[in-house]
């Protein structure tokens, strides 16, 4: 039987991030065993401290196991952390990093979810790798961890053996991804209808509030993502653009690029849709309505621009997210 830690950190605060993956793989092994099969895995959770209280001591969790006292484990979980002070918490569990490493040059694969990324990043495991986390941590992501290849608009990565999961509960698909790999496929999907969870949901695009990149200390190019927020619905030459704030056109995409991670140009289109998705999720307006509206004339232009964007169709979106 291997062996499963579902880790506990220090000044961790998120509940279902731990009772998630402990009731899912429950279940995995549950079916097995109804199948007359060995149960997969022996599931601990496992910290630094004896108790760690969650939401402001209204929950609590009682790790079984000191992690640091595991020999032997094969998949590790790291869950969720508390948004906040990432740099305090990664050395209140500075032992968990060390421990981390040891278990994965023996072998172990290790995962994490949202925000516990942090966690793996601290390793070094992660360095020169793809990973996801939660996209409204990103900018601070990209500071503390530079080396690291951050893609947000997944909901998870595998890169052989260390795997990240994006945002709040698509964890669940992190989950479910993994109980395919270590039971099969036909558990994988019996634990989705046991949980209702949404199978084979790779991105988390269509989650993502893009917030306009402005992190950066180039004025000059602020004020081209002002313009262009403000002036989304027209026709935006970027030639224009760049000669209204007496630069060439090279210098102009190069300066745009460095500060955003965008061409003027991937900017516009960005803007556009963020815009669309906020029309189809309050205004309740047709797809061609929201299209002429964001300053499209062509439907096949916008629904392949909207589809690469947000990973789901127009159309799609509409019908998922409108609140009308």
């Amino acid at each position: 039987m291997k062996h499963l830690t579902i880790l506990v950190p220090n000044g961790q605060n998120n509940l279902s991030s731990v009772v998630g993956p402990y009731k899912v793989f429950s279940m995995a092994n549950s079916h097995f065993k109804q199948l007359g099969r060995k149960e997969v895995f022996k599931i601990q959770l496992a910290g630094l401290s004896r108790k760690v209280n969650l939401y402001d001591g209204l929950f609590s969790v009682h790790p079984e196991v000191k992690a640091t006292s595991i020999k032997k484990t094969h998949l590790i979980i790291i869950p969720s952390l508390s948004f906040g002070d990432y740099a305090l918490l990664l050395d209140r569990n500075k032992l968990l990093g060390e421990w981390m490493k040891l278990q994965h040059k023996k072998g172990a694969e290790i995962a994490s979810i949202c925000s516990g990324a942090f966690l793996l990043a601290s390793t070094g495991l992660l360095d020169s790798k793809k990973c996801s986390t939660h996209w409204m941590v990103e900018d601070i992501f990209k500071d503390m961890f530079p080396r690291i290849h951050l893609v947000t608009d997944k909901i998870l990565t595998d890169e052989q053996g260390i795997y990240t999961n994006g945002g709040a509960f698509s964890f669940l698909n992190l989950v479910l991804y993994l109980v395919e790999k270590y039971y099969d496929r036909q558990t994988a999907i019996y634990c989705s209808k046991v949980f209702q969870i949404d199978f084979d949901r790779s991105a988390q695009s269509p989650f993502a509030i893009f917030r306009g990149q402005k992190k950066h200390p180039d004025e000059i190019i602020r004020n081209a993502q002002l313009f262009i927020e403000k002036n989304y619905h027209k026709k935006i030459s970027v030639d224009d653009l760049a000669g209204m704030i007496s630069l060439s056109r090279r210098n102009f995409d190069r300066r745009f690029i460095k500060a955003t991670g965008n061409t003027p140009f991937e900017y516009i289109q960005r803007v556009r849709i963020e815009v669309a998705k906020s029309e189809f999720e309050t205004n309740g307006k047709t797809v061609k309505e929201v299209m002429y509206a964001i300053g499209y004339s062509e439907m096949k232009v916008f629904r392949e621009v909207f589809t690469k964007l947000t990973g789901i169709s127009p159309l799609e979106y509409r019908k998922k997210y409108d609140q009308g």
